[in-house]
């Protein structure tokens, strides 16, 4: 049987060549230099059947990733799309925004965990999506639900914080909660596991992940101080909730020995792995590691 993923956007929040950034991967960008290549932000589109499909998050680019991806195009009748259900993985603005370009009374339902539809729900710019067509589900960590046709899933905590809007003056970066999840899919035979971001990879999270044939998994920052050495920022990658690819402690290292193909998605504007040939994105493919692009399809 088997299914397929599209990844929609691969980027972190700001996409890829962020728009108000000049930073020395993102000019490679706006030169047009051959060994990079533009990315939107984040988001999965799964299917079956590739005529019924479900989305992992929406991210503000979702319009533009419609138009690239002819599989999420209406076919038939005057009104519809083959977009189902739309999963989040939590409520930050480049997980849900996109959800603002579905509002034109076509069915489909949004799934998250309770605490992320209480953050879409508390912004009545999201009334747009009328109750009346389109379904909100709440969906607690482990529960077994469908998607699409033939797919069942599953959300599982990951360790994380809060939206940024959200944020009080001292968050916690690494908690576990329903606030930030990972998402498995299955058909009954092969698994996908979809983690965009993760602070840390606890045992728990280590032991789900060894059952995946497919982890696509937090790519944000090739090094904790990565925003700081680039003088964009005064955070670390772990006080945005996002532990870095390279280090000891890093994503490699603990993902280290698992049999499923691994794929970073979620990735900074600042990480030099989007530069094909760069030393950091050696370093990763000689690790096992795939650096995700918008459209790349992964088939189970």
């Amino acid at each position: 049987m088997g299914f397929t993923a599209i990844v929609l956007g691969a980027a972190a929040g700001g996409g890829y060549p962020q728009w108000n950034c000049n930073c020395d991967v993102c000019r490679l960008a706006w030169v047009g230099d051959a060994r990079v290549r533009p990315r939107t932000q984040a988001s999965l589109a799964v299917s079956a059947d590739r005529k019924h499909w479900t989305l992992l998050n929406a991210s503000p680019d979702l319009r533009a990733q419609i138009q690239a991806i002819p599989a999420l195009q209406p076919r038939e009748g005057k009104r519809g799309s083959p977009i189902d259900c739309v999963v989040l993985t939590g409520a930050e603005i480049d997980q849900t925004a996109g959800l603002l370009n579905l509002r034109e009374r076509s069915p489909f339902a949004i799934m998250g965990t309770a605490a992320t539809l209480a953050a879409v729900a508390g912004n009545p710019m999201f009334g747009a999506l009328a109750p009346d067509v389109v379904r909100r589900r709440a969906i607690a960590p482990g529960e077994k639900f469908v998607v699409g046709e033939g797919l069942t899933a599953e959300l599982f905590i990951v360790p994380g914080k809060v939206p940024l809007y959200l944020e009080g003056e001292n968050p916690a970066t690494a908690e576990e909660s329903a606030a930030n999840v990972g998402i498995e899919i299955t058909d009954g035979r092969v698994r996908l596991a979809y983690v965009p971001g993760a602070a840390a990879v606890p045992p728990a999270l280590r032991e789900r992940l060894s059952r995946a044939n497919a982890i696509m998994f937090d790519g944000t920052l090739f090094t904790d101080d990565e925003m700081i050495r680039a003088e964009l920022g005064e955070k670390t990658g772990r006080r945005m909730g996002h532990m870095p690819v390279d280090g000891p402690d890093g994503s490699i290292a603990a993902l280290n020995g698992l049999p499923a193909r691994r794929i970073f998605v979620h990735i900074n504007n600042t990480n030099p792995i989007l530069v094909d040939g760069s030393p950091e994105r050696r370093r990763v493919e000689a690790a096992g590691w795939e650096v995700a692009w918008d459209g790349m399809e992964i088939v189970l």
